[in-house]
């Protein structure tokens, strides 16, 4: 019987890509679980004997409560996040119809966690684990070769002139040609070659290119890291080394490859943003921020860390622009202070960011002094904007009068919203609680943000209003656990990873922080905060932070690949381009935004 569940295993993600005497291994520890219909695979609380895959039927998942959850078929998982935390089931689980289960015991499934990275990073990114700092410093000892390779590298047969060789490498930018026959690889020449041994012996241009490269060149496999592609660099003084497996090239690392890496790190790119010259040397800098993103998604690093570094850059970019603006336009005839709000506010940047801005200004000023900021405003936002933060559609910025005032007038603003919550105001409201200081005087919104937090938490009437439009953002759950997908247009058939996945989560976290009156503006600091101070029920507000984890990190992920491929990123995302593991638990997640936004909504979301 243990042949039925390896030949189940091999065809199932991840444990088709662990090695075969594992899936052995695994399918001989495993054992069957059969259930008829309507039986408890087991329920909360109850110390969990494994991790469970549906080989046959179908099972359904519902919370402590017994709120439906998910809705389970053929080659699901499910158990794991019970795992992950503390081995006590997270959830109960029953059979809608007969059927049959592989259940994998718990220290199997923790020894495959500990021991094989693919299969961590599979489990771990849904659950708990996610939750946790793991995010890795950006080095080549986290960094799978598969990650930094050049796809597909440039070839060549090895009947290949020398000459043409030397034109394709011009032509290309490259720095060397891989000889091969149909997928093997035969060899390996580069400008060296080209150089000591083609130019400096006077050979004949028609020599193929067979006669100068270097044959049965040293590889590596896509699964070996970056340190392994460094020290074999070092240790035999490479420049270029291949890639391949089962036989067949399918990538090569060069040094530049790797010196692109190691530099691809925020400190550089904020060292330059700050000594930049002038507008044009700013947007050198935030042209390079779509690879950096790359970069840092392959090696691992968190959702948060990523938005939270090229958040940075983006902070330390309007702050230059700032100084250039008071350059330009001569000392400030006041204080100042501009702010950021949006996802810039949040630290949430990722590759799709426009700018939404604000300016405070002390009160007392002349009109000429007034004045003085409305070029300086429009500056900095034409800045802004030359370097990839593309003007507010909904013109949120500094530029609009309306948005550049002195304080006592946005002191007036928030008493008028929150004393009149017209729809316009609950809109500007959301807008505004994300603010955050970005360059000026600090001093003048302190006072400012201590005042309108305890007016707002004190005003049931303005905190239900905003509660009731915090709600207007759904997520894209279909029926019969399947995803409501754009109908039409451009993005048919994708769903909107910002619109419907992360923006409901901040409208949630927005309105934790208005009714516990927590200063902290990032999202994920605001659901933590909520956890702190027990305005969620503790297995909500976890719920609610894995879940947010894995529609950032999906969205993010999403984008890192759009770049990869040579595309602008953007947030609409396929679901037929996942895994039917991932779609299942990312239509989890969206169970529990809903789930918590439906709490808000009938007043018990504080408590759960």
């Amino acid at each position: 019987m243990s042949d039925d569940r390896l030949s189940f295993l091999s065809h199932l993600h991840p444990y088709n890509v662990l090695p075969e005497e594992v899936r052995k291994d695994i399918a001989e520890r495993a054992e069957w679980v059969d259930l008829a219909k309507d039986n408890e695979v087991y329920i909360f609380g109850e110390r969990l004997k494994g991790l469970y895959i549906i080989f046959k039927g179908k099972v359904s998942v519902t919370d402590q409560n017994g709120n439906p959850v998910s809705l389970l078929e053929c080659e699901n998982s499910f158990g794991e996040r019970g795992l992950l935390r503390n081995g006590l089931a997270a959830t109960s689980a029953k059979t809608v119809e007969d059927t049959r289960l592989i259940c994998i015991p718990t220290d199997l499934f923790q020894s495959l966690r500990r021991e094989h990275d693919d299969y961590r990073r599979f489990f771990d990114r849904s659950g708990p684990v996610a939750t946790q700092a793991l995010a890795k410093s950006n080095d080549l000892t986290s960094l799978r070769v598969d990650k930094l390779m050049v796809t597909p590298p440039i070839t060549c047969g090895p009947d290949t002139s020398i000459l043409e060789a030397a034109r394709v490498m011009r032509d290309r930018y490259i720095s060397c040609l891989c000889i091969t026959d149909g997928e093997a690889l035969l060899g390996i020449l580069t400008v060296r070659d080209l150089s000591g041994k083609a130019l400096a012996d006077g050979l004949a241009h028609d020599t193929p290119v067979s006669t100068i490269m270097t044959p049965t060149p040293r590889v590596l496999p896509p699964s070996a890291i970056g340190s392994d592609v460094l020290h074999m660099m070092m240790e035999y003084r490479l420049g270029h080394l291949p890639i391949v497996a089962s036989g067949q090239l399918v990538g090569i690392v060069t040094q530049t490859d790797l010196t692109k890496f190691q530099a691809s790190n925020t400190a550089i790119f904020v060292a330059e943003a700050a000594r930049a010259a002038d507008v044009a040397a700013l947007s050198d800098v935030t042209k390079r921020i779509p690879s950096l993103l790359v970069q840092l998604v392959a090696a691992g690093n968190r959702h948060d860390t990523v938005t939270r570094m090229i958040t940075d850059i983006a902070d330390v970019v309007t702050r230059r622009l700032l100084r250039m603006a008071e350059e330009k336009f001569g000392p400030p005839p006041g204080r100042y202070l501009w702010l950021a709000c949006g996802s810039q506010g949040r630290q949430e940047q990722t590759g799709v960011s426009d700018q939404d801005n604000c300016l405070i200004l002390e009160d007392g000023l002349n009109e000429t002094a007034m004045a003085y900021f409305e070029p300086f405003a429009q500056f900095v936002s034409d800045g802004l904007d030359a370097c990839g933060y593309v003007y507010c559609p909904g013109n949120m910025m500094a530029t609009n009068l309306r948005w550049r005032q002195p304080l006592s007038v946005w002191r007036d603003y928030f008493k008028s919203w929150i004393a009149q919550p017209s729809k316009e105001a609950q809109m500007l409201a959301s807008v505004m609680f994300d603010l955050r200081p970005i360059g000026g005087d600090a001093s003048l919104f302190h006072g400012l943000r201590t005042e309108t937090l305890q007016a707002a938490a004190g005003n049931s009437i303005f905190t239900a209003h905003m509660a009731s439009n915090a709600l207007t953002h759904a997520t894209p759950l279909g029926l019969l656990r399947g995803f409501a997908t754009i109908r039409s247009g451009e993005h048919r058939n994708t769903i909107d990873t910002k619109l419907n996945g992360v923006v409901p989560v901040v409208d949630l976290g927005r309105m934790y922080a208005l009714q516990g009156q927590l200063i902290a503006v990032n999202t994920r600091a605001r659901l933590e905060g909520a956890l702190a101070n027990d305005l969620v029920s503790q297995s909500g507000g976890q719920d609610l932070l894995d879940a947010y984890d894995l529609v950032a990190q999906t969205r993010l992920e999403h984008q890192a690949r759009l770049i990869k491929q040579g595309k602008s990123p953007d947030n609409f995302l396929p679901p037929a381009t996942l895994s039917g593991f991932e779609r299942s638990h990312l239509r989890d997640a969206f169970v529990v935004i809903k789930t918590m936004q439906s709490a808000l909504m009938q007043g018990r979301g504080i408590l759960g």
